[in-house]
């Protein structure tokens, strides 16, 4: 199956079809056919010009191409959101009567009744419209909340906080009990899918972090030597000086560009809009004072001790081409013998994706993720 998105000013369309005629209707663009073969993931734009006629001029209109025709049906395809649209459906909480935290929660009419919510919550450095590719498509069939975990997004950064991975698995719990109010199937990524382990409810882990940061206590010589290293990174962050020149550094445009495109798989999902999604919230006020504590901070539980007391049913879907946390890394090597020892868990690794699934290949995520779904909370 293959997915065409249309993209102008106005909001995308998706329309499963196998050819496609092209025409505006005002005779600018005929008979353009494009057979669409390959069942391979690839994407490209085209561009015309659209007369108008109320205005009598022209203007340009962009159609995107996107093929996800890997074995699943269009429910599986990426709806990819504008970034503009999900901050301005964004709501604040308040954690703990002082802290604003913002989420966003995003529904249809055609959402079963009797489906568990999901939360959404993000790894390092991201934020709610690191989603974007994945919301549209969950909220046909759940109610999905997503959330800027304190110290990111456009949630609070208060300054001499002290960031905590059991500080943000609790932050998720209040958010559960206060806002959801419901049984919540948890989707993570990175450390936001360790904050998930830690909060445990339904969950499904996307490339899960060992810890907040490197210091997370493993089992590998490798990680082992790298320490002294690492805690003098930790003395020169805490140098005020110091830690603010390095943060400009690494927030810069091209700087989180080449981040980004060394954990990517698809180097194509590694764009201006994601650029701007890591980069916006890193000149608030408070983004340099958070980075330094996570960075120096302790890096807490890691899903080695934690995974053998869950028994809820647990997916991780893994990227095999992860540079943060590889498959033959020790959290890697973990995961991949938990399902021999823990009925509950299911693992699945995605060829050619990288530390963030949802984003670097969203439509093989919703293939493996949307039946999975299904077939635990039977609906």
């Amino acid at each position: 199956m293959s997915v065409w998105m249309v993209r102008a000013r106005a909001p995308s369309f998706i329309i499963p079809i196998t050819t496609l005629r092209i025409g505006n209707g005002n005779g600018d663009v005929k008979g353009l056919r494009l057979p669409l073969l390959s069942n391979k993931s690839w994407q490209f734009q085209l561009q015309f010009q659209q007369r108008n006629k109320v205005k009598k001029k022209r203007q340009n209109v962009t159609i995107s191409y996107t093929n996800s025709s890997s074995g699943g049906d269009s429910a599986s395809a990426a709806l990819e959101l504008e970034v503009n649209e999900i901050r301005e459906s964004c709501k604040m909480w308040k954690w703990k009567g002082q802290y604003s935290i913002n989420y966003l929660v995003s529904s249809s009419p055609n959402s079963h009744p009797n489906s568990p919510p999901l939360l959404l919550v993000h790894g390092f450095g991201a934020s709610i419209p690191h989603w974007r590719r994945n919301i549209g498509t969950l909220a046909k069939s759940y109610t999905v909340y997503a959330i800027d975990l304190l110290g990111f997004g456009a949630s609070d950064k208060p300054v001499g906080y002290s960031y905590t991975m059991e500080g943000w698995a609790q932050l998720i719990l209040d958010f559960l009990d206060e806002v959801v109010k419901k049984p919540t199937v948890l989707i993570g990524n990175s450390v936001g899918s360790l904050a998930c382990v830690i909060a445990a409810s339904g969950l499904v882990l996307l490339n899960c972090a060992g810890g907040m940061n490197n210091k997370a206590i493993v089992d590998d010589w490798r990680i082992k030597l790298l320490f002294p290293l690492l805690w003098f990174i930790d003395f020169l962050l805490k140098q005020r000086p110091i830690a603010s020149a390095i943060f400009e550094r690494v927030k810069q445009r091209e700087t989180l560009r080449n981040i980004l495109l060394s954990i990517y798989a698809n180097k194509e999902s590694v764009d201006e809009t994601l650029v701007e999604i890591m980069r916006e919230p890193a000149n608030e006020e408070g983004a340099l004072d958070a980075f330094v504590s996570i960075v120096t901070g302790p890096p807490g539980p890691n899903p080695v001790q934690l995974m053998p007391s869950i028994s809820i049913p647990v997916l991780v879907l893994w990227g095999d081409e992860d540079p943060f946390t590889p498959l033959d890394g020790p959290v890697g090597k973990y995961f991949s013998s938990v399902p021999s020892k823990l009925s509950n868990v299911k693992l699945i690794v995605l060829d050619g994706v990288g530390h963030c699934p949802h984003d670097d290949r969203p439509e093989l995520v919703h293939e493996k993720l949307l039946p999975w779904l299904a077939e635990t909370f039977n609906f």
